[in-house]
């Protein structure tokens, strides 16, 4: 415990630099919780229990770490390859800061500073999810292998 205490002290250190926004954030940002309704071309997030103020890398730094998947089994087997590229990253972090900002003037700079605000916080959402299901493979009635 002591250690796992010791580690997020540093990683809260690094992270509380770089200065991110605090924000109303989804926080479990896999792909099965965006639906996409191409009829109408409409996003709708669902499964908000751990909806909560939270800093605005971190949410899209989970997003990004979802990408390669969940599960054990061979249908559902985490694929890293699946992880977003920098340039697919650059993209979706240029649409997210105009819709954010509400304009279509959004610099380089301020793509590449959420860039990589983005990528330390995931490794935040590792650190989340890793102590998360430490906590459930003691504790969960769910007949699953949270450690493996």
């Amino acid at each position: 415990v002591s250690l796992l205490r010791d580690e997020f002290v540093k990683l809260y250190d690094e992270l509380e630099k770089l200065k991110s926004p605090i924000l109303f954030c989804h926080n479990d940002l896999l792909l099965g919780n965006v639906i996409y309704t191409e009829e109408n071309q409409k996003v709708t997030f669902i499964d908000y229990e751990y909806a909560e103020r939270n800093h605005q890398a971190f949410d899209i730094g989970n997003h990004f770490s979802e990408f390669p998947g969940i599960g054990s089994d061979l249908e559902n087997a985490i694929n890293y390859s699946k992880y977003p590229s920098r340039e697919f990253q650059l993209q979706w972090l240029k649409v997210y800061l105009q819709e954010f900002r509400g304009s279509s003037h959004v610099t380089d700079n301020d793509i590449e500073i959420l860039f990589k605000q983005v990528n330390k916080f995931a490794l935040a959402s590792h650190f989340l999810w890793t102590c998360w299901a430490l906590i459930q493979a003691e504790h969960s009635t769910i007949n699953f292998d949270f450690v493996a």
